[in-house]
């Protein structure tokens, strides 16, 4: 960030991953990738309606990739954090960094 940006401008935010499930998400994924579904669902106590549909705004924003495929004859969703997600996580948390070093 230089010098004349505000650091309490929160326009550059990622809304893609500051809803709170969303970055719930992207936190367990920046450590364990990939997860499996019933594995995230229960890390970041979601219904497996809404963790669906969180993990389809991170996979439209190219931050997720989810893997269908059959472990034995039962199906298994993966979810893995692609390097454009690692990327952008790592972003959010230097932005916000950046907001608390401000506040301080």
């Amino acid at each position: 960030m230089s010098e004349d940006t505000n650091p309490y401008d929160h326009a550059d935010i990622d809304d893609a991953i500051h809803g709170r499930l969303r970055l719930g998400i992207m936190a367990y994924l920046s450590s364990v990738s990939p997860a499996i579904f019933g594995e995230l669902k229960a890390k970041v106590n979601a219904t497996d309606g809404n963790l669906s549909t969180h993990l389809r705004k991170l996979e439209d924003a190219g931050y997720v990739e989810i893997e269908k495929r059959f472990e034995g004859r039962r199906p298994q969703t993966r979810v893995h954090l692609t390097e454009a997600g690692r990327a952008a996580w790592i972003a959010y948390l230097d932005r916000m960094r950046s907001l608390l070093d401000a506040a301080e």
